[in-house]
């Protein structure tokens, strides 16, 4: 029985080597795929624009003997900085905070009275810009701060610079091509990196308070665009 089973053993295994020996590697057979040739470069898109939005904000500070007197007043000084405001062509008017705090002696250190301060966010045309911070401080207003200057069709103007940026890769791409001594095919694929605004500097809040008269430039905002393109080569 036993040199039966070993007998019967064998021939399996024979059998096994026989069709191991015998079929094809279908995993082996089959053809490698041919590898793509591609190229990636980066592009940038610039687009320049006069901006054409001033956003600035405005508070008024009171002081009153208690929180409730120094409170009343803010409301009274600021309801007329807001007035002035809308009347001066300001628009998306909102309130940024109010804070009351009590104020007290250097020497005793008891309260001697109480600070209440209201601030409101605005948007105006770059052009009314100097005549909101005249029309503010003289109704009241104490702080100031601003302008912070954009343009009104952002979204526009990063498409524009999209556009610049994939004609930018593409100059790029063809170029590379050609000193490989390739063609340039397709693109297939993009990555987005995003806008890169140009920041405009605040004007000086304090001085343009104290000199309406200052005139507010807006000077010239770049929008960036930054994009990764990968392309077929033939």
């Amino acid at each position: 029985m036993k040199r039966l089973l070993l007998a019967a053993t064998a021939l399996f295994a024979l059998v096994a080597l026989a069709g191991a020996v015998g079929l094809p590697d279908l995993a082996g057979a089959q053809d490698a795929p041919e590898a793509t040739h591609t190229i990636t470069v980066n592009g940038v898109g610039t687009v320049k624009s006069v901006p054409d939005e001033a956003q600035m904000s405005f508070g008024v500070e009171t002081r009153g003997a208690t929180a409730k007197a120094a409170v009343a007043a803010n409301a009274d000084a600021m309801r007329k900085v807001v007035n002035a405001l809308r009347q001066a062509g300001g628009r998306e008017i909102a309130t940024q905070w109010v804070s009351v705090y009590s104020i007290s002696g250097s020497e005793t250190g008891s309260v001697t009275e109480y600070s209440a301060s209201n601030s409101v966010s605005v948007t105006s045309d770059t052009g009314d810009a100097a005549a909101l911070i005249d029309a503010a401080t003289t109704a009241g207003a104490n702080q100031v701060s601003g302008p912070g200057l954009t343009s009104s069709n952002t979204e526009e103007l990063y498409r524009q610079a999209l556009a610049k940026a994939v004609h930018e890769a593409r100059l790029r791409a063809q170029a590379l091509a050609k000193a490989a001594g390739r063609e340039l095919g397709g693109i297939t694929a993009i990555v987005e990196a995003g806008a890169t605004p140009s920041p405009l500097p605040y004007a000086n809040a304090e001085r343009a308070a104290l000199d309406s008269s200052t005139p507010i430039v807006p000077g010239t905002q770049e929008t960036t665009a930054t994009i990764s393109v990968t392309f077929s080569l033939r």
